[in-house]
């Protein structure tokens, strides 16, 4: 049998979860919980439990905290969000604290199980509407959001990236920066060195594809 565990902490709402669970002989619902602490002591050997229904709004402590704590101590057992919220910033934040899905509370028992299975099998189950508005934020996220690389490179040598990136040469940029030739290529010999590169090719082939320029 596949034991799951409820933190919830609306006695109704958690006594229906674990009806609609129930009704799939493969699945038994071993511990319920109030709220992330109290599901924490309950799972401390944590041989018990293969997947957690997590709300996110509990007293004490809340879903996310309890998921994050989880996801780091106890990694074999997934963690479904199972919440009321299906704003971007909770979807983005459960993922992050290590959620391996993140449905509705209003989900039918049919989804719940494939939900279950699905997480097992190493899936990241989301109800459409999630997986909508999740695939919504990740085409939002501009490439140039993304952290970039840190070489040390002041503002003077991404300046001269950025000209060398359009194909300028030495002298031209040089001409551009009213600066001397020397200098362009002790600027250069500097960068190369930084980001470990040979050649101006490389360099710049790095700064685009690590967003520096």
């Amino acid at each position: 049998m596949i034991k799951i565990a409820i933190a919830e902490d609306k006695h109704v709402i958690a006594e229906t979860l674990k009806e609609k669970i129930e009704l799939n002989v493969d699945f038994g619902v071993k511990l319920m919980a109030s709220n992330g602490k109290e599901l924490l002591e309950q799972i401390k050997d944590a041989l018990f439990v293969d997947v957690i229904f997590m709300d996110i709004n509990m007293p004490i402590m809340d879903g996310m905290a309890a998921t994050e704590f989880i996801a780091k101590n106890h990694p074999q057992i997934k963690i479904i969000m199972c919440t009321v919220f299906d704003d971007e910033e909770n979807i983005f934040r459960a993922i992050q604290a290590g959620a391996s899905g993140y449905i509705l509370k209003d989900e039918s028992p049919a989804r719940i199980h494939r939900y279950i299975y699905e997480t097992l099998d190493g899936g990241a189950p989301m109800n459409p509407l999630i997986a909508r508005k999740a695939l919504k934020m990740i085409r939002a996220t501009p490439a140039a959001s993304q952290k970039k690389v840190d070489y040390g490179l002041s503002e003077r040598e991404l300046q001269l990236l950025e000209q060398l990136s359009k194909g300028i040469t030495y002298e031209q940029i040089a001409d551009n920066l009213f600066i001397s030739y020397g200098t362009v290529r002790t600027h250069f010999q500097n960068i190369y060195k930084k980001m470990q590169v040979h050649n101006k090719l490389e360099a710049v082939n790095k700064a685009k594809d690590e967003n520096l320029i």
